[in-house]
């Protein structure tokens, strides 16, 4: 199997070394605007196969814009190449892992989706990956929540983006809660009915500046009634945090809360040393908090690359198909429009 992996930045690394790591994976071809910096890709992940258990894949560089024919492409580029690149690959009617958000409108998004009828899109919201996540989901389809009455996400990244990342990142809502909006409809399996939220900025002046928010808060209710209430931050001085909770009729289950949950308990009698390291008792040389997404969903990551795989094989359904990516950003829309006039917005509304 050849797949070529268009983009060398954080993602493209990302899919890279997941490929390489893959035994099914015969061939590996990186493409970059930077021949060098797709150079340096190439070197990395190849060296790194060579040490791995079995055949290691051939890992090329192919130049920008010529696409050699593959059995897939992972699209690790940002969210403005996507209209273009998609545009080119999908007329070679192969599978696409595109990274989130497909798009930053709905226009264009629904325009995207339609060249999903010759070249199947997986979206890449990596949480949907991750086993803590996952377990909800099953506890949730099995029935042993019983009745499912709520759901809770904490969405708190450590460090605020640069100003320029902030400008271009299409907001709070659109950049950073999108995943959360993914889970609560995909964990729910129900589709957003309505969305109530608010933003100020409590502390960085960059997002002032590019009018977003430094902090947010959702409250939305799907369509089976299910409330869900999102806590999202853009700064968290001690750590990459990312929870979530689902209570029901006969049981409640967590994920995320684990020796590297960067948050502190304030109960009299705790004792120290079950507490993160950074909070006394531990060792901090051995354990330590979440230094952000790549680092906390490393292994998602890993799972989701993994799942691409299985799907070009045509050995599992499409994970992910590109419509999560609008239902997602329809609800990020619907957010913005309600932090903004400060009411309820239903998803009617949006379209």
């Amino acid at each position: 199997m050849r797949i070529v992996v268009v983009g060398a930045g954080r993602m493209g690394v990302i899919r890279a070394e997941d490929l390489a790591a893959d035994g099914r994976v015969d061939e590996i071809v990186i493409t970059n605007r930077n021949p060098e910096r797709a150079a340096e890709l190439a070197d990395r992940v190849g060296a790194a196969s060579a040490g791995s258990v079995g055949t290691p894949p051939h890992v090329t560089t192919a130049p920008w814009g010529e696409w050699p024919d593959a059995d897939a492409y992972a699209v690790t580029t940002a969210t403005d190449t996507h209209a273009d690149l998609i545009a080119a690959l999908a007329q070679r009617g192969k599978p696409l892992l595109v990274e989130k958000p497909l798009a930053m409108t709905l226009q264009e998004t629904d325009a995207l989706i339609a060249m999903s009828t010759n070249a199947p899109m997986q979206i890449g919201f990596q949480r949907r990956f991750d086993v803590g996540i996952r377990r909800i989901r099953e506890a949730i389809e099995s029935g042993r929540l019983g009745v499912l009455y709520t759901m809770t996400l904490t969405a708190h990244d450590m460090t605020p983006g640069s100003a320029d990342y902030i400008a271009g990142s299409g907001g709070t809502f659109r950049d950073m809660l999108v995943h959360d909006l993914d889970l609560a409809r995909w964990l729910g399996d129900a589709e957003i009915a309505s969305v109530y939220a608010t933003g100020t900025v409590r502390h960085h002046p960059d997002y002032a500046a590019a009018d977003d928010h430094d902090v947010v808060a959702v409250h939305l209710t799907l369509e089976s009634g299910v409330p869900v209430l999102i806590s999202g931050t853009r700064h968290d001085p001690v750590g990459h945090d990312i929870r979530m909770e689902a209570f029901g009729s006969l049981d409640s289950v967590s994920a995320g809360l684990d020796h590297r949950v960067p948050i502190r308990a304030a109960e009299a009698g705790v004792e120290p040393e079950i507490l993160p390291a950074y909070l006394g008792g531990i060792d901090p040389d051995t354990v330590t908090p979440y230094f952000g997404f790549m680092d906390r969903f490393r292994a998602a990551f890993t799972a989701e690359t993994s799942a691409f795989v299985d799907f070009v094989r045509g050995e599992r359904a499409n994970p992910c198909p590109p419509d999560s990516s609008r239902a997602a950003l329809a609800a990020a829309i619907a957010c913005e429009v309600s932090a903004r006039e400060g009411r309820v917005v239903h998803m009617s509304e949006v379209g």
